[in-house]
């Protein structure tokens, strides 16, 4: 028995969405509950990956069981292919398994030729039949040819245009049977022209052609675009719908309609979409002619649009869920050519969910598990006005790598957005890549560019733990950052220009595109409660700032997970003292300068114990190299030069030595406290008297400090700094005569990390992956330079997505499992969460679920994201 590659609309159902696609699925089930549909058949997703594996081509057996299923599609319609008395002609759709509109492609009017075409007019001798027949048939040739063969669309519409031109009238309605007969042989000619050959005949070659555009259609580069950004696997590829057509162009008692069953923006529980009349489903996409409300329907088609209600309402209540239709109305007869669950807004998914649950249609599971949770993003962020952002065209792409959307004027430099900034003026800084003194810029700015970087790069991770709005890794802009001013798509920016940018597609906009603030409405706190009575993961934030803390604890954070303590070194007060550090000669005035800093780093602790309200908080130890630290400006190291009673030549050659060839791979982490244990003793200090003075002020909390060493690949590495943070951890609490409990843990950001893990838990109190260093060391690609080669992996489906975006499940996941069961096998009472950027990604929160962490730590704004996430996972789990 051979393989089975083809359904009927009456062998399939909704649950065979894998191998039917959405949209092939759908019309088996609606022809099941009785609904009208014209009745045709599906062609699997296996078929579509079975014609790649084939080479592109479509084989034997797959078109023996084509044209069979072609034969029963004739019998039940009662009419035939090519047939000159009783033609059958057909539509050919894609229907991948996960709605992907407007991305692969559609042919209708399939099965028409000159033969049929003068046997249908001989057959009606009414004119309006034959402009009809015309219509379809310069339709098809136009779709076939742009679909099918690749000639551009342009050629005829062209054609279109000169036409209406010679004949003097606006619309492509306005042209008669005689003007569309003539434009036929005109898109024939121009066929032949464009490819040699004629114009296929045969309805068989037709449909053998247009299966196979529409298989081919699932690589195309809109359609592998849109998987990446929406998660939608390669590997799945489309299914393949051929149905009779129902024809809405046929008179003026006939035409065609979109509608939702709700309001897909704000939720709203009415009927929306547009209904045209004489027209065929592509004129109400494409926006030819203005379609009329569908309310109106109900005046010229009085049967039709109450058989239409009744079937919305029969939908809605058979999905539970908001339905999106496609339908024809031929002779003032109805039918419905698609459904599936609506696309939405996230204010619009928040609302529909919540009154799905109070008309009892849904549990408060069901409302959780509906919600896509990167879709929570757009609501914690201003947004572009959406006319303006339709009417913008825009001039180039990056990564969207911190959502939102910022119009301001272009400056160069942190220290100018700073200045512009403290001027009242809007900016939107722009570098070939942002390091971490860029820190006061970045917050200054609106939104922040850069010509490099992935979305794991400093300014995507920045930007995210600020809500900032930035586009990262636009390797199309030519950067001339000493005159400043840059290049692209042939428009010049210089300082002062206006730009506008959205972090959420990427997109880089010229001018001024107007935003419109975030709203966080009543139904996002109902279905959050929802989302925390299921879940089982507990959800902390990166925050280095107690205003972020706060942003963190307000979106639901219930801990830190990551304080990085290096962002706090950066500010001007500090950074002179640090430098002053690095330029000592000797333990002494190592310490002398680092006393000047832990007042500082004390009170930074103080606030963030604050705002977490006895919240558990942990501070991850100096990490990055020192080099990071030094000036670059001549004037800052003559400064530095004169504090330290030395020569200028003699910080420069200081400098020098600090470079390394791979800084990330260098002496940073837990490296820098074995060299100079006395920037880890000082940071024991601040954190522990920090908490003493806070548990002080508030008796009723229970404050534990976790004290987190970073990159360690050894336990005796660990071992030598734990002495120290634990000795003088001691002394403090001594001192103080009072009691406090704190942890020590390490971050697993290592390999070697994760195949030691027994060996490391015996002096770990806790484990959290670092899944950026992590991802980064177990590829052995840099994450910042990553961004140059990762689109030719994509185009060669070597990767489907960025791995510092989401987790590689399969090497990276494999060693946190590993590290993962020999930890807990050695320590049970190990605590582990993970703290890379991943934290926020709702497939890497699924797959952390699944592993057994106790959190996931994630920037602010992503905090929402996680919650919905980890409670999806718990769910879906029972």
């Amino acid at each position: 028995m051979s393989k089975k590659w083809t359904y009927l609309f009456t062998e399939g159902n909704a649950n065979m969405r894998e191998l039917l696609g959405g949209k092939g699925a759908n019309l088996a089930e609606m022809t099941n509950i009785g609904l009208p549909v014209p009745q045709g058949f599906t062609i699997t997703t296996e078929a579509c990956t079975q014609y790649y594996e084939d080479g592109r081509q479509i084989n034997d057996e797959i078109m023996g069981q084509i044209m069979e299923y072609v034969a029963k599609m004739e019998e039940m319609n009662g009419k035939k292919f090519g047939d000159l008395k009783n033609p059958l002609l057909v539509s050919v759709r894609s229907g991948a398994r996960a709605s992907m509109p407007g991305m692969m492609d559609t042919i209708l009017n399939l099965g028409l030729n000159d033969d049929v075409v003068a046997a249908m007019i001989a057959g009606n001798p009414d004119p309006k039949f034959e402009r009809f027949v015309y219509d379809s048939y310069r339709r098809f040739i136009q779709m076939f040819s742009d679909v099918v063969m690749e000639v551009g669309k342009k050629y005829f519409e062209q054609l279109i245009d000169n036409m209406k031109e010679k004949k003097g009238v606006t619309y492509d309605v306005d042209l008669t049977a005689a003007d569309l007969k003539e434009l036929a042989e005109q898109f024939k000619a121009e066929y032949k022209k464009q490819l040699g050959e004629d114009f296929p005949s045969d309805p068989v070659v037709q449909l053998k052609e247009a299966i196979r555009a529409v298989f081919r259609s699932w690589d195309n580069p809109r359609a592998n675009v849109y998987r990446r950004d929406n998660d939608i696997p390669y590997s799945w590829g489309t299914a393949v719908n051929v149905m009779p057509m129902v024809f809405g162009n046929l008179n003026n008692e006939s035409g065609t309609g979109v509608a939702f069953t709700r309001d897909p923006a704000t939720g709203e529980k009415k009927l929306m979409g547009e209904f045209l009349v004489n027209a065929q489903g592509e004129d109400v996409v494409a926006g030819v002619r203005t379609p009329m409300p569908i309310a109106q329907m109900a005046e010229q088609f009085p049967e039709a649009y109450k058989q239409f209600i009744d079937v919305c309402n029969k939908l809605e209540s058979h999905y539970h869920d908001m339905q999106d239709m496609e339908f024809t109305v031929e002779n003032k007869k109805l039918y419905m050519l698609q459904c599936r669950n609506g696309k939405r807004t996230a204010q619009a998914a928040l609302k529909i969910a919540c009154d799905l649950v109070d008309e009892g249609m849904k549990t408060e599971q069901e409302a959780v598990a509906m919600i896509d949770p990167r879709n929570l993003d757009t609501l914690l962020h201003p947004q572009f006005d959406a006319a303006a952002l339709k009417a913008a065209k825009p001039l180039g792409k990056g990564l969207g790598a911190s959502p939102g959307a910022a119009t301001g004027q272009v400056v160069f430099t942190a220290d100018d957005a700073d200045a512009w900034n403290q001027r009242g003026e809007k900016v939107v800084l722009v570098r070939l890549e942002t390091s971490p003194e860029d820190i006061t810029g970045m917050k200054a700015a609106q939104g922040i560019l850069t010509v490099r970087g992935g979305m794991t790069s400093h300014a995507a991770v920045v930007a995210r733990g600020m809500g900032s709005c930035c586009v990262s890794g636009c390797g199309d802009i030519v950067m001339d950052e000493a005159n400043k001013k840059f290049t692209l798509a042939g428009e010049t920016f210089k300082e002062g220009d206006w730009i506008s940018i959205d972090g959420t597609t990427g997109n880089i906009y010229k001018g001024q595109i107007p935003t419109v603030d975030a709203k966080i409405a009543g139904e996002f706190g109902r279905v959050m409660s929802w989302a925390d009575k299921y879940r089982k993961l507990k959800v902390r934030t990166n925050a280095d700032t107690p205003q972020d803390a706060k942003k963190a604890r307000e979106l639901g954070a219930e801990g830190i997970g990551l304080c990085r303590t290096e962002h706090m070194f950066f500010e001007e007060d500090r950074i002179a003292a640090f430098r002053e550090m690095i330029c000592s000669d000797t333990p002494e005035e190592r310490e002398a300068a680092l006393a000047k800093i832990l007042p500082y780093q004390q009170s930074d602790f103080e606030q963030l114990y604050e705002a977490l309200e006895g919240c558990p908080v942990t501070i991850r130890f100096l990490d990055p190299p020192l080099h990071e630290f030094v000036p670059t400006e001549d004037e800052d190291i003559r400064k530095l030069a004169a504090a330290q009673g030395k020569s200028v030549e003699e910080i420069k050659t200081l400098i020098d030595s600090l470079h390394e060839f791979n800084p990330m791979m260098g002496h940073r982490g837990c490296r820098l406290a074995v060299t100079y244990p006395e920037i880890a003793k000082m940071q024991t200090r601040a954190v522990i008297r920090a908490a003493i003075n806070v548990q002080k002020k508030h008796p009723d909390w229970k404050l534990r400090p976790e004290i987190m060493i970073p990159l360690v690949c050894e336990v005796k590495e660990l071992k030598s700094v734990k002495k120290d943070v634990v000795a003088t951890a001691d002394e403090e609490i001594a001192n103080a005569g009072v009691q406090l409990a704190y942890e020590v843990g390490t971050m697993i950001e290592i390999p070697r990390a994760c195949l030691t893990a027994d060996e490391i838990a015996k002096e770990a109190d806790f484990f959290c992956f670092g899944t950026n260093d992590l991802t980064q060391m177990t590829f052995g690609f840099s994450r910042d330079d990553a961004g140059k080669f990762l689109n030719a992996y994509y185009d060669a489906k070597v990767f489907e997505n960025d791995p510092f975006a989401k987790l590689d499940q399969t090497g990276v996941g494999k060693l946190m499992e590993m590290a993962i069961k020999l930890g807990k096998a050695e320590k049970p009472s190990l605590h582990i969460g993970i703290c890379g950027e991943h934290g926020g990604d709702p497939q890497s929160v699924a797959f952390c679920h699944k592993l057994g962490l106790d959190y996931v730590s994630c920037s602010p704004f992503r905090v929402p994201i996680a919650r919905l996430a980890a409670a999806q996972a718990a769910i879906a789990d029972k």
